[in-house]
């Protein structure tokens, strides 16, 4: 039954995704680019995305995680190196290409040169990330 949630959770957030026109990193460029030709479409994506995870997180809190052990059960509030690092790469590489993670997946399909260039980026990306100790600031 979860398999077929998160099935069902993936085909609407691919749909939304795609029929907003977010597949295209031209999209998520022009929405960063706010000093040149700004494009808010982004903008409408996450307002109608906000709405719509705060009523799941509310109905969820408090609930086990479906995901079992592989989310830890309390967050952990620690910035250290490995955080700050991780988090530079992924924004400057997000916002040089206009390419997330989901995005990357849901163009693998297409089998463009640059989506597998970005999605081996990003795999090269995991891979350095095991190679900084757990401890580094």
């Amino acid at each position: 039954m979860k398999a077929a949630v998160a099935f069902v959770c993936g085909i609407l957030f691919a749909t939304g995704l795609g029929l907003s026109g977010m597949l295209q990193p031209a999209k998520v460029i022009g929405f960063l680019d706010v000093f040149g030709a700004w494009d808010p479409t982004l903008l409408g994506v996450m307002g109608g995305a906000i709405p719509v995870y705060l009523l799941a997180w509310t109905w969820r809190h408090g609930r086990p995680s479906v995901w079992g052990s592989m989310v830890p059960s309390k967050a952990s509030h620690v910035i250290d190196g490995r955080l700050v690092l991780g988090a530079t790469l992924f924004g400057v590489g997000w916002g040089l290409v206009g390419v997330c993670p989901g995005l990357a997946v849901m163009n693998l399909a297409a089998g463009s040169a640059f989506t597998l260039s970005v999605m081996a980026a990003m795999l090269a990306g995991v891979g350095l990330s095991f190679l900084v100790p757990a401890g580094a600031k």
